[in-house]
């Protein structure tokens, strides 16, 4: 017998309905929500030791500067500019994370964003805050 998810899927594609989300029991959904929540602190503690680092660099520059020929300032400025790419990251991953807290909280968690299929359940344990399927995530990385 043939699969009919693509068939269904391309279905509600076509109509421009979304699937609807599957109700979650309330112990699972408490069980995602600690789980983002202590992702969300590990994130926001790694942002702060990482600006706290950028303030030291911003220091030690201001006050040990003098006498440094170019390869130091470079070097010193190199190491600030990749503390503050760092910091721009994590502060991406911690806005991820609130949006996935707030999907659960909607009702929309574990379903994509842009097709309204189910995000497969190994896919949300390896990214808790994926907002596409695979399928989707695939298309737009071809792009």
């Amino acid at each position: 017998m043939a699969d009919t998810k693509p068939v269904k899927a391309a279905a509600t594609k076509a109509a421009g309905k979304r699937a609807v989300p599957r109700a979650r029991p309330a112990a699972e959904t408490e069980k995602i929500r600690s789980a983002l929540a202590e992702r969300q602190s590990e994130l926001r503690e790694e942002y702060d030791q990482h600006l706290s680092e950028i303030a030291e660099l911003q220091r030690d520059r201001l006050i040990d500067s003098s006498g440094d020929d170019q390869a130091d300032t470079g070097t010193k400025t190199l190491e600030r500019e990749q503390e503050i790419s760092l910091a721009n990251n994590l502060l991406d991953r911690i806005n991820q994370v609130e949006r996935a807290l707030e999907r659960l909280d909607e009702g929309g968690y574990g379903m994509c964003e842009r097709c309204g299929n189910p995000i497969p359940v190994e896919r949300l344990a390896a990214f808790p805050s994926a907002t596409l399927c695979v399928t989707c995530k695939q298309l737009e990385e071809r792009r």
